[in-house]
């Protein structure tokens, strides 16, 4: 019998998300001198990019403002296209990391819509791959993701780097 470890993903289904339910979580990473522990893989002028910590499939990576608004008419239009050319950015990545045949990208705007952070917009690209959604996710109400989280994020960051050097213009 084959064993399925997601340790990782306990607090998720505790709904224990966070150890401080008050600071929004995307200011927190905003705010962070220590990006590899948050996860941040980019940041530009306007947004970050960061994993998702509960991902869909691997790769799952989120385009976050720095503006906290829940409301995407409430960025400037600065700020709006920084989040596009981000998430430009982030596909080149994903497409060099895992070669997805497809992406979900999108913005769930409201806790109605399905945000898990209403408070503070965020873009999701989720790669995608033919068959990716099976009877694990169907019935089993369960996603298996290949990798650590760490792991993901050595792997993008490097490639990251690699097409987008730090210190080059943002």
């Amino acid at each position: 019998m084959n064993h399925l470890w997601a340790p990782w993903r306990m607090p998720y289904l505790k709904n224990d998300l966070t150890d401080n339910d008050s600071e929004c979580i995307f200011c927190v990473k905003t705010n962070t001198d220590d990006d590899a522990a948050e996860h941040v893989l980019y940041r530009s002028e306007h947004c970050f990019v960061t994993l998702n910590l509960y991902p869909y499939t691997n790769g799952h990576l989120l385009v976050v403002p720095y503006t906290h608004t829940g409301h995407l008419e409430e960025l400037s239009a600065e700020v709006a296209a920084g989040l596009i050319l981000t998430t430009q950015k982030a596909v080149t990545v994903l497409q060099a990391a895992y070669q997805p045949e497809a992406y979900n990208m999108g913005i769930n705007q409201g806790a109605a819509a399905g945000a898990g952070v209403a408070g503070h917009l965020h873009m999701h690209i989720v790669p995608r791959w033919k068959g990716d959604t099976n009877y694990m996710t169907v019935v089993g109400e369960t996603r298996v993701i290949p990798e650590w989280i760490d792991e993901t994020y050595q792997h993008l960051k490097t490639l990251w780097d690699k097409c987008y050097p730090p210190g080059e213009a943002k």
